[in-house]
């Protein structure tokens, strides 16, 4: 009888050796961080998703460094490498993104875990582990190229740090990666570094980011093919301004870049992004055609931004920044509008205007878009942009102010008189353009327009 139980107990450990346990991103604490000082300690482990375990990492390589059998060698392989971990925790984005992703395309995705080397209270140390790293993840691609799986089928998507993993990987392989995605790189200690020291646009067949902590915990310069600057780069909508929100207040412009590049997978809206020299001459209104960059159509941020590669390697120099404003909650779209107007005569005041829609239901907001001050020239056409969180199928009225800068009385008989003003949906370009003309416009007052299609 105790043979019999032995060799029961023996085919039941057998087949639980057989079964498909599910890995876990690994769990430290801030504890780990401060022991780290004493006893470094770096491992890396590659969490394979896929749609048949959306939600069950597997390894992607076996014991005997064979892939794993879930591996679709025939698909685009999606890397995803998180940053800097002084907590220990999970990153608060991966569930999500990895889910999101699957749910968009049917791709496989690898979670580099670098959590252990991460977790460390000396964040230089970080910063050097990020080579090694580099080097581990090398010796696992070269095994992958030699069952045949190209560089050109891997996107590596690195958030702070893990940017610029991707872009040692990339350096590592000559540039033969076939896309690397930036989610604001990390700025402090690689500022203005050598290409070689950091993620740079000759990593990989192409490369875009997205910045929204320049200055701060992000890069503060172009690195890429594609550099998108939403809200300009920093100071996120809807991120806290008091340092008393604790530690959201440090991270939320940093992980913004996180979220909006999520948000990219879904369907709901895409971000579109234009070309301009600098985010003021884009809040100036003079970087609404795309056209002028060598582009048909303006870039969107995020997962498709890929689109926009043949167009921009093509440009004498192949690099190029893009601009956009968000709302400050997922998924951060505004439907945008350009404003033309022409005055006149001059509006010698610095000033702005304030824009306000109104559609046939009742719905009215005001631009979310905050303005440079400046003046209008007589018989100029001056365009502003203007931002809402709602989309204006059916206009019925522009509601506008003129809102005079450094003045101390308000004058109720300064009066401007516009000779038209045009609307088109930036967001909806075959949408009718909207028109107005002849208007009596006084400082610091309303006008209610209904405007009409205008004439072809």
């Amino acid at each position: 009888m105790q043979r019999l139980y032995i060799f029961l107990f023996l085919i039941c450990w057998a087949r639980s050796g057989t079964t498909n346990a599910c890995l876990e991103f690994t769990e430290l604490s801030l504890k780990d961080s401060f022991l780290d000082i004493f006893k470094p300690k770096i491992k890396v482990e590659l969490l394979l998703f896929t749609r048949g375990g959306i939600n069950c990492a597997q390894p992607l390589f076996m014991r005997d460094f064979t892939l794993n059998n879930n591996f679709n060698v025939t698909k685009k392989t999606v890397w995803i490498v998180h940053g800097y971990r002084p907590l220990g925790t999970n990153p608060v984005w991966l569930h999500k993104f990895v889910n999101s992703l699957l749910s968009l395309e049917d791709v496989n995705i690898v979670v580099v875990d670098w959590n252990q080397g991460a977790t460390t209270l000396l964040y230089q140390r970080a910063v050097k582990r990020c080579w090694k790293v580099a080097t581990i993840l090398r010796e696992y691609i070269k095994k992958m190229m030699k069952l045949g799986i190209s560089l050109q089928s891997f996107h590596f998507i690195g958030v702070s740090l893990g940017a610029h993993i991707s872009g040692y990987v990339g350096s590592i392989f000559k540039g033969r990666i076939g896309r690397i995605t930036g989610i604001d790189p990390a700025g402090p200690g690689f500022n203005n570094a050598p290409i070689k020291m950091r993620l740079d646009y000759t990593d990989a067949q192409f490369v875009d980011i997205i910045h929204s902590d320049a200055y701060g915990l992000g890069i503060s310069h172009s690195i890429g093919h594609l550099d998108f600057y939403p809200n300009g780069g920093r100071n996120q909508p809807g991120c806290p301004t008091s340092i008393f929100a604790g530690f959201t207040y440090i991270k939320c412009n940093h992980q913004r870049a996180v979220f909006i590049f999520i948000s990219s997978l879904a369907t709901e809206c895409n971000i579109t992004a234009y070309p301009c020299n600098s985010y003021q001459e884009y809040k100036n209104g003079k970087c609404t055609n795309c056209e002028d960059f060598g582009l048909n159509l303006c870039p969107t941020t995020g997962y498709y931004a890929d689109h926009w590669k043949n167009d921009i390697i093509k440009r004498h120099h192949p690099q190029l920044e893009a601009y956009f404003d968000t709302s400050p909650k997922e998924p951060f779209c505004l439907y945008q509008y350009a404003l033309d107007i022409v005055t006149v005569n001059e509006i010698q005041k610095q000033g702005i205007f304030e824009i306000k829609l109104k559609d046939k239901y009742g719905t009215i907001e005001a631009s979310k878009i905050k303005h440079n001050k400046r003046t209008f020239p007589a018989y100029s056409e001056t365009r502003i942009l203007a931002g809402f969180y709602n989309d204006f199928k059916e206009i019925s009225q522009i509601i506008l102010k003129y809102i005079p800068y450094h003045v101390l009385f308000k004058c109720r008989s300064c009066q401007y008189q516009i000779h038209h003003i045009r609307l088109s949906s930036l967001y909806f370009p075959e949408r009718p353009e909207l028109c107005e003309e002849e208007i009596l416009l006084i400082e610091n007052m309303e006008i209610k327009l209904h405007p009409h299609f205008c004439d072809k």
